[in-house]
């Protein structure tokens, strides 16, 4: 796996100051996408254990509130593996940090459907993360004013609640600690 970008203090992407790695790869190729460069599987830098390293270090201060996992496209199956490695080092380290990730796949029809490769991987990776903000960018549906989405079709699930129920629950913790309804 490659990734396009890593960024330490983001306020944008999740409540609180966050790191957030930008994955490299999408197959999605959304009309308007912000960062069309990091469709490209090759864009950006090796990711290796020195990148964990840095982004285990990035996010070791207590004002750092989570990890979120953007790109690119951080579920695609040729970047869950890694992306997976990297979680399993960051939850080992800081359990308490939240994890967020963007995806253009749609939770319930896509990720959960395990036709996105290594179903044990993409489990693991679920394990892992506390809120999912799901679907395509629509260009016809951009709305400035949404928090944590770029358009309107766009949800903002909380994980564990949804895998609990088998149902989609809706993050509601828009004040609180935003690791979901816990």
């Amino acid at each position: 796996m490659n990734y396009a970008e890593i960024k330490n203090c983001d306020i944008a992407n999740g409540p609180g100051v966050r790191v957030s790695l930008f994955v490299s790869g999408c197959t999605h190729h959304c009309p308007g996408c912000f960062n069309q460069m990091a469709w490209d599987f090759g864009y950006g830098e090796p990711f290796t254990q020195q990148t964990i390293d840095e982004i285990l270090e990035l996010i070791k201060p207590d004002y750092i509130r989570g990890l979120t996992l953007l790109g690119g496209e951080p579920f695609e199956p040729e970047n869950q593996p890694d992306v997976v490695k990297l979680l399993r080092h960051l939850k080992g380290k800081y359990p308490q940090k939240s994890v967020w990730a963007f995806s253009g796949y749609l939770f319930d029809r896509d990720i959960l459907s395990g036709h996105l490769g290594d179903w044990e991987i993409t489990k693991e990776y679920l394990s892992y993360l506390d809120v999912l903000v799901d679907g395509p960018f629509v260009e016809a549906k951009k709305n400035l004013s949404l928090r944590f989405r770029g358009s309107e079709n766009q949800r903002i699930i909380d994980v564990p609640a949804s895998l609990a129920r088998n149902e989609i629950v809706l993050w509601q913790d828009w004040q609180g600690d935003g690791k979901g309804m816990k």
